[in-house]
């Protein structure tokens, strides 16, 4: 599965934005500026960003229509996309600035973060959508989480997220549990 580069970075600042939601034992991870700000080290994003609470409670409540895309198949996330784009007024331009090379910005660079991130979000989805590979679009196998995460594995095969151990420690559970059934 290839996509470019503006479309993976598109779907990790989602995803990232998306783990930030309360579940199971996790806390949410987007309610301060603190967080906000950690939220944009590990997502750079371009143009105007407003650091306000604002801001913050915009990209809160972004967060549920973005992680309605992991609850739906190819064809479910179509109108949640289209509903995206007619949304952010999403008008597709080709730009070229900074370490990047030619990539897709889908507003213009004035208008709010939210804004944005949704027309980046839903972009990257057509891209998705469009090369088939929307099984791709997962949530974590581990019982106890609730991440979700873009499977880029050669065979499609990754079952867990990488936000915490959970692939090491659903491991460890089978293992002791093979254990105490072989002692058994």
């Amino acid at each position: 599965m290839v996509f470019t580069n503006d479309t993976r970075l598109s779907l990790a600042a989602v995803v990232n934005l998306v783990n930030t939601l309360p579940g199971h034992d996790d806390p949410d991870r987007l309610e301060t500026l603190a967080d906000f700000d950690d939220f944009l080290a590990a997502n750079p994003f371009t143009g105007r960003i407003d650091r306000t609470r604002a801001t913050v409670d915009e990209l809160r409540a972004a967060r549920g229509r973005l992680r309605r895309l992991w609850d739906v198949d190819r064809v479910g996330a179509v109108p949640i996309v289209n509903e995206m784009l007619r949304d952010s007024g999403a008008l597709p331009q080709l730009v070229i600035h900074d370490s990047y090379d030619w990539h897709i910005h889908a507003t213009s660079d004035d208008a709010p973060l939210s804004t944005r991130i949704l027309a980046e979000a839903a972009m990257a989805f057509v891209d998705v959508i469009r090369s088939d590979e929307y099984d791709r679009i997962r949530v974590c196998s581990a019982d106890d989480c609730e991440s979700v995460y873009v499977d880029y594995s050669r065979n499609g095969s990754k079952r867990y997220c990488d936000t915490g151990n959970c692939g090491n420690r659903m491991n460890v559970i089978a293992y002791r549990a093979r254990k105490a059934r072989e002692t058994a």
